[in-house]
C-alpha cells in the first residue's frame, strides 16, 4: 500500500514539475509577440466603418441631382403625317398614301409656366406634339420656335399648376473630368438616369467648325435626345443631342449642346421669334505645330487671323491679319470651335474683350459684336448687305448683293447674265433689305420647296430664277 501511495505521489510531483516548466519556459516564449503588440504605441487598424466612410466620401452622390432632375424631364412624342408607298401596287403605279409617323425623344421643363426645351430634330415636321410628365400626365404642346443650326427647339404646354423645372447652369464653368448625369427616355424607358464624366468641351462633329458640344461618356441612346445633362448639384449644363456610333446606339461618347448656348437660343426665340447672332468678323483657323511652322510662329495654340471682314466689329476695333486670338473674355481659345461656341452665347451689340498676340506682345481689345452682314444661298454663293452705292449702280430700291459665287455654279450664272455685284431683290416674293431677310425667306419656304429668286442682272433687268 505504501508503495502505491509513494508511486502516486511521485507521479503527481512529476506532473506539477512538468506543468510548471511548460508555463515558465515554453508558454512564456509563445506569448512574447502578443506582449510586444499590446505595449506598442502604434494604433491597431482593423476594417471598420471608418474605412467605409472614407470611401463613401470620395464617391460622388448622384441622388440629390437625380431627384431634382427627374420630374423636370419629359417624354416628347412627335406625330408627323408623311406620304409614302404602302403596298406593292403603290410602288408599281407610283402612288403615295399619307400615314402617321411617330418619333419620340425627351425635353426639359425650364419654367414653371410650361416652357420646354428640346432638340429641333425631335419635333421636326411634327403635325402634333405630345408631352408626358414624370407623373404620367399628358399634354399637347405648341411649337414656339426652333434653330436648326444649334438643333434647339422651344415648345410650351398649358398646365393647371406650376411645373417642376430646371434652371440653366453655367456650362462655361463646367470642367473636364467633372461628374455629370444624363436624364431622359431612351428606347421609351421613361425617367432613365445614367452617369459619366465630361470628356471634352467645344467638340465639333461636323468638320465645319459650326458646332461646340460638351462631350461625355454618360450612356445616351435614341430617345435621350432633348434630355438634360446635369452636374452633381442638379444644374442644367447641357441638352443631350447626339451620339458617336456606327450602329445608332451608344458605344462610349455622347454630346450635348452647352446650356449657355441653349439659354441664349431660347431667350432669342422668346423675345424676337428667331436667333440674333453677333459676329466678330474674323477669318482664319486654329493653330497647331504644322500651322505655326508655316506661319513662322512658335505659338501652337490659339486662333490665327488670316483676314478681317470689312464693316465688322473686328475691323473697327483694329484687329489685323496676323493677330493670334488667345482668349475672349475669360474663355481660352485653342481651336475654332472654342471661338464659335462662345460667340453663339452672345448677341449683336454685346462687347467682348479679345486677348490677342501681335508681334510677340499681348493686347486686350474690346470688340462690339455686329449682326451678320454675309450669308450663303445655295447654289449661288455668298451674299451681303448692299450699300446705297451698290443699289444705285443697279437702279434698285432694295436688295442684297451677290459678293462671291459658288465656284461650282459661277459659269452658269455668268452665262445667264448675272455677275458678282448683282442685286437679289426678292426670294419667293418677299422683299430683301438685309441678309436677315434672306435667312428668314429661305427658312420660311417650307420643306423641299423651290426658291424663286428675283435678280437684277448686268443689263439692269429683273429676272426670276427657280432654284
Amino acid at each position: 500500500m505504501k508503495k502505491i501511495l509513494t508511486l502516486v505521489g511521485v507521479s503527481v510531483l512529476g506532473g506539477l514539475l512538468t506543468l510548471g516548466g511548460y508555463k515558465l519556459f515554453i508558454e512564456e516564449e509563445q506569448q512574447k509577440p502578443l506582449a510586444v503588440e499590446q505595449v506598442s504605441d502604434l494604433p491597431i487598424y482593423v476594417p471598420t466603418n471608418t474605412t467605409i466612410n472614407n470611401t463613401a466620401a470620395l464617391t460622388p452622390n448622384f441622388v440629390d441631382a437625380a431627384e431634382k432632375s427627374l420630374d423636370a424631364v419629359v417624354h416628347v412624342k412627335n406625330t408627323a403625317i408623311v406620304s409614302a408607298p404602302v403596298t406593292m401596287s403603290d410602288y408599281f403605279f407610283g402612288r403615295s398614301q399619307p400615314r402617321a409617323q411617330v418619333g419620340t425623344g425627351s425635353g426639359v421643363i425650364i419654367s414653371p409656366t410650361g416652357y420646354i426645351v428640346t432638340n429641333n430634330h425631335v419635333i421636326q415636321n411634327a403635325n402634333e406634339i405630345s408631352i408626358t410628365l414624370n407623373n404620367n400626365k399628358t399634354y399637347m404642346a405648341e411649337l414656339v420656335g426652333t434653330d436648326e443650326t444649334t438643333d434647339i427647339a422651344l415648345i410650351k404646354i398649358e398646365a393647371d399648376e406650376d411645373l417642376p423645372f430646371l434652371a440653366f447652369g453655367d456650362s462655361d464653368s463646367a470642367k473636364i473630368g467633372e461628374w455629370v448625369l444624363a436624364v431622359g427616355n431612351p428606347f421609351n424607358l421613361n425617367s432613365t438616369v445614367t452617369a459619366g464624366i465630361i470628356s471634352a468641351k467645344s467638340r465639333d462633329l461636323s468638320g465645319q467648325n459650326t458646332q461646340s458640344f460638351i462631350q461625355t461618356d454618360a450612356a445616351v441612346n435614341p430617345g435621350n435626345s432633348g434630355g438634360a445633362l446635369v452636374n452633381t448639384n442638379g444644374d442644367l449644363i447641357g441638352i443631350n443631342t447626339a451620339i458617336s456610333s456606327r450602329d445608332g446606339s451608344y458605344i462610349g461618347y455622347s454630346f450635348a449642346v452647352p446650356s449657355n448656348i441653349a439659354r441664349k437660343i431660347v431667350n432669342d426665340i422668346m423675345e424676337y421669334g428667331n436667333v440674333q447672332n453677333g459676329i466678330l468678323g474674323v477669318v482664319g483657323g486654329a493653330l497647331n505645330s504644322k500651322a505655326a511652322e508655316e506661319l513662322g510662329t512658335n505659338i501652337t495654340e490659339g486662333f490665327y487671323v488670316s483676314d478681317v471682314t470689312e464693316d465688322t466689329g473686328a475691323e473697327k476695333a483694329g484687329i489685323k491679319s496676323g493677330d493670334i486670338i488667345k482668349k475672349i473674355d475669360n474663355v481660352e481659345i485653342n481651336k475654332f470651335s472654342d471661338l464659335s461656341g462662345y460667340l453663339k452665347t452672345k448677341s449683336p451689340n454685346d462687347v467682348v474683350n479679345v486677348t490677342l498676340i501681335r508681334d510677340g506682345d499681348e493686347e486686350i481689345v474690346p470688340v462690339t459684336l455686329l449682326r451678320p452682314s454675309v450669308t450663303i444661298i445655295q447654289p449661288i454663293g455668298y451674299v451681303k448687305n448692299a450699300s446705297e452705292e451698290d443699289l444705285k449702280k443697279y437702279e434698285a430700291d432694295y436688295g442684297v448683293k451677290i459678293s462671291e459665287f459658288n465656284d461650282n455654279y459661277k459659269s452658269d450664272w455668268y452665262n445667264a447674265g448675272v455677275e458678282e455685284g448683282s442685286i437679289i431683290t426678292k426670294i419667293n416674293g418677299k422683299k430683301l433689305y438685309s441678309v436677315d431677310d434672306v435667312q428668314a425667306a429661305i427658312k420660311g419656304r417650307g420643306f423641299n420647296k423651290p426658291l424663286l429668286i428675283e435678280v437684277i442682272n448686268k443689263n439692269k433687268e429683273k429676272v426670276i430664277y427657280r432654284l
